[in-house]
């Protein structure tokens, strides 16, 4: 006799879970409390669907933090296998610039959540639209609150991907945390990542740089450095350049309530090179503008120099030099966690088996955004919840 298998969520955890389960084995139910699958994973291909990132394996899985959270299911279901399923479905990719991995141009994201709505359907996976899991029953059977009330379900197994508490308009709220904290399991709050860092701008220079971005640089947090850029805003910061530092500047901010970061805006010229640059003689011209075309710098990098610097520090080519290779900034806050790209906290990592089994709470699972780790931007995120749905269901078929 087939097994019942509970999946409570719609997103791409759950339906790459869903559709490798084995159907000659299970019986694959999915409780999803929108009325359609995959709103949160419509929303972020709004810009072009990342799907994934092309590096190589030893350099994809240690982008998580913690570092090794992922290495077992990425083992078993890497960025080559997912491009190769997406292919299967019909959905061919291309390498970006960046070496981000999308849907060729023509595939819409509403077409790659159709291709794999359809696996769903050939395996036979039963959908339950408008389902929201509200806990537990004394006898551990699921609850949920459906447009005629609430309904009990009861499963062999039940494996969660509610997903963290980003982009709640989608449905993600993460108020499910108070559940499993009634269970006894470890949970940690909600904390934004991949979002916008508040830094306060001095008002004299604040028309003229908001907006702006800041190109080709380099950004340090503790001892992590990431090159790539920024756009400064109203409030602060925000930008691929300093996303993937979120988990050092978090951390910083836990510690002491505020976190230092440090740009260099000519990361590919050493300190000797600006220097010997600078130091030629200045003819006819502001010793300001022989700065700004020796160093090709821009009016934001200048305003943004002239903020941190007295009039004899910025006419010392040292001082210049070091604040242009170390620009230190500090921020005082997350940007709002309902506008972050993702979300860290949720369920501890402790509670879990290597396998995804809460350990508290036999046969039932936890994947996706629902664990306490964080995943940079660029594919990372998404490759995370396929990875860990498809090393699940490979578990699953295995052990029936």
């Amino acid at each position: 006799m087939k097994k019942t298998i509970s999946i409570i969520g719609g997103g791409p955890g759950a339906i790459i879970l869903a559709s490798e389960l084995d159907p000659k084995k299970y019986s694959v139910s999915i409780f999803e409390k929108n009325t359609a699958l995959g709103r949160k994973f419509l929303v972020a291909g709004d810009g072009g669907l990342n799907l994934t990132h092309s590096e190589n394996e030893k350099e994809f899985v240690s982008r998580y933090t913690p570092k090794d959270f992922l290495t077992n299911a990425f083992s078993h279901f890497s960025n080559k296998d997912l491009i190769a399923w997406m292919n299967d479905l019909g959905i061919e990719t291309f390498v970006g610039s960046s070496g981000r991995i999308f849907p060729k141009k023509g595939i819409k994201p509403i077409d790659v959540l159709k291709a794999m709505e359809e696996k769903l359907k050939q395996q036979s996976v039963k959908i339950n639209f408008k389902h929201e899991w509200q806990g537990f029953s004394e006898t551990n059977e699921l609850i949920f609150k459906t447009a005629t009330g609430n309904k009990k379900i009861k499963s062999d197994l039940a494996v969660f991907c509610l997903g963290g508490a980003s982009w709640p308009v989608t449905g993600s709220k993460g108020d499910w945390l108070t559940i499993f904290k009634g269970k006894g399991i470890d949970v940690i709050p909600f904390s934004a990542s991949n979002c916008s860092f508040k830094i306060e701008w001095p008002k004299d220079i604040l028309k003229s740089i908001e907006g702006k971005p800041l190109k080709n640089i380099s950004v340090k947090c503790g001892n992590k450095i990431h090159f790539g850029e920024v756009v400064i805003t109203a409030t602060g910061i925000e930008g691929s350049g300093i996303y993937p530092l979120s988990p050092q500047i978090r951390d910083e901010l836990n510690k002491k309530n505020e976190a230092k970061i440090f740009i260099d805006l000519k990361p590919d010229l050493s300190f000797d090179e600006m220097i010997e640059r600078i130091s030629k003689p200045v003819s006819k011209i502001s010793y300001t503008e022989h700065v700004v075309k020796q160093l090709n710098l821009n009016k934001t990098q200048i305003a943004l120099l002239k903020s941190k610097l007295s009039k004899s520090d910025f006419l010392d080519p040292g001082i210049l030099v070091n604040n242009l290779k170390n620009l230190e900034l500090t921020i005082f806050s997350l940007g709002p966690i309902e506008d972050a790209i993702s979300t860290v906290g949720g369920i501890s990592l402790n509670e879990i088996s290597e396998k995804f089994e809460l350990k508290k709470l036999p046969n039932n699972f936890v994947i996706g955004e629902m664990l306490d780790y964080d995943a940079p931007t660029g594919g990372y995120l998404l490759q995370s919840c396929f990875s860990m749905g498809k090393f699940l269901a490979n578990h699953l078929n295995d052990r029936a």
